[in-house]
């Protein structure tokens, strides 16, 4: 049995079946890990498991971990997913919901956040109430840049479209201190969400929409790594930024 997987839970409080609900999984995989230390999930859903129950993935697969283990700036890739909608939808709310002092949306429309969670804009809110600097960075509707994108993706649902959606909803939720949002056409092929120590970055290729490009999930582990130099390029995507009209920035 995997003794540290099982006091882990018992000392955080979650049932098997809430693990396996938060982390996106069966509740017969979650008795799969549980029988065995050597039945270990991918290291994307050995992190979200470690959020979950507040402890190192390396504390409860310590042989898993220890045979991936990296060196360099490899360390600070936590995961990598082949298409953004592999990462967990419960890895996002685990991120979102555990930030404390800094969450940032880099994304171009951004527009998934809205579809893919639940009240989101409620818990971004409370964030912002409770201290944390909440930011988003968007492409502007009417720019050039947003037009040639709509020409090359020639889906219904367009970028300008998509932008307005994420406007609307940040309007929805009024003047809150601590929630701020810019324009920049800059980031039109990299999006990156930061979320204190921890980011999820998604270069775009070609034609493809946001969650048909690939993903990796970061967490910041040295001085100008991998982690540094995105947030370096969402603070200068920042500081270059448009005000949006009718909202803070």
């Amino acid at each position: 049995m995997n003794v540290a997987l099982r006091d882990a839970l018992t000392d955080a409080g979650v049932t098997r079946a809430e693990l396996a609900r938060k982390v996106g999984v069966s509740g017969k995989t979650v008795d799969r890990w549980l029988s065995s230390p050597e039945r270990a999930p991918h290291p994307g859903t050995r992190a979200a498991v470690g959020e979950v129950l507040g402890v190192g993935p390396e504390m409860l697969w310590p042989r898993a971990v220890r045979s991936t283990i990296k060196l360099g700036t490899d360390r600070e890739i936590v995961a990598s997913y082949p298409y953004r909608n592999a990462c967990p939808t419960s890895l996002w709310a685990s991120l979102i919901d555990g930030a404390k002092r800094r969450v940032t949306f880099a994304g171009y429309t951004n527009y998934f956040l809205w579809q893919d969670h639940p009240r989101v804009a409620d818990r971004l809110r409370a964030k912002a109430q409770a201290g944390c600097q909440v930011r988003f960075v968007v492409g502007d509707p009417e720019s050039d840049v947003t037009l040639r994108r709509e020409q090359v993706e020639g889906v219904p649902l367009t970028v300008g479209t998509r932008i307005r959606i994420t406007l609307d909803q940040l309007a929805k939720m009024g003047a809150v201190p601590g929630v701020e949002a810019r324009f920049s056409d800059d980031h039109i092929a990299l999006s990156v969400f930061m979320f204190d120590e921890q980011m999820l970055v998604t270069p775009h290729i070609a034609n493809l929409l946001g969650h048909e490009s690939p993903m990796l999930h970061l967490r910041r582990l040295e001085a100008d790594g991998l982690y540094d130099r995105f947030a370096q390029h969402v603070d200068a995507l920042w500081e270059g930024g448009r005000p949006v009209p009718g909202l803070a920035s």
